[in-house]
């Protein structure tokens, strides 16, 4: 039996309800219906809750059905909201399709993260100022140890360059496991410049406790300029650092 006192207060005290629908079930209709009760409940008891619907186990369908899945699975379950009269709350919806056999599922929750972020628009700014300074192609702000994204400049993210970034911190770990002498696999010296054949760089550097940056540059801008990036990159690190102590300020 569903504990429903319990139940009650996760959905009352969470910043974002993920729900996860399996597209290889056999069992659609009952899954949008309880992702239908789930929605309602949620946004009755709390109503600034993100909503996120990761549309799992996509990595069976072919793009072309990805999308169209989405699309339907959307159309229903927003149609369904509008005719109980819960048009408010189809605009706190997002749906994505996810796999645990690609990056995709990381990027769903990455995009959770950011939402979390309150100092989101804050390090996103600095991330813009940081790309432009230095002419880099893209720049993300990674959790070290869930390899989740949690800012990220304003250009469009597309998938295969936050693949290559991540992989980046795979390798870094790797590395660590074999040459570190210490226990800690990530400190404030941890770095990695990866020159690949399309004539990128892939650079990491560790900015703060937990977290590291990775940009995307191109092979030619980093010869020449590789002692401003450095530069501009402790700019970063520093204006971060202070942007953390403020918000650890305000919450004492």
């Amino acid at each position: 039996a569903e504990d429903t006192e319990g139940v009650d207060a996760v959905m009352m005290d969470c910043k974002a309800l993920v729900y996860l629908v399996d597209v290889t079930a056999e069992d659609t209709e009952d899954q949008l219906n309880r992702l239908h009760h789930t929605i309602a409940r949620v946004s009755r008891m709390n109503p600034s809750a993100f909503i996120e619907v990761f549309i799992h186990k996509a990595d069976a369908l072919t793009d072309d059905q990805k999308l169209l899945c989405q699309r339907e699975l959307q159309a229903k379950v927003d149609g369904e909201l509008r005719d109980a009269d819960m048009e408010q709350v189809v605009g706190q919806i997002s749906y994505q399709t996810t796999s645990i056999f690609d990056r995709s599922i990381y990027d769903a929750f990455s995009q959770i993260a950011q939402k979390l972020n309150p100092e989101r628009d804050i390090v996103g700014n600095l991330l813009d100022i940081l790309v432009n300074n230095s002419e880099m192609e893209k720049t993300f702000l990674f959790d070290f140890v869930s390899k989740l994204y949690i800012a990220t400049d304003s250009s469009p993210v597309h998938p295969q360059d936050f693949e290559l970034c991540s992989d980046t911190i795979e390798v870094v770990i790797d590395v660590s496991h074999i040459y570190s002498d210490t226990k800690e696999k990530f400190d404030a010296k941890s770095g990695a410049t990866i020159r690949l054949t399309n004539g990128l760089v892939l650079y990491m550097r560790e900015v703060s406790e937990y977290l590291a940056l990775v940009c995307i540059i191109r092979a030619e801008t980093f010869d020449a300029s590789l002692g401003l990036i450095e530069y501009n990159v402790d700019v970063f690190r520093r204006a971060l650092e202070t942007t953390i102590e403020s918000r650890n300020a305000l919450q004492r």
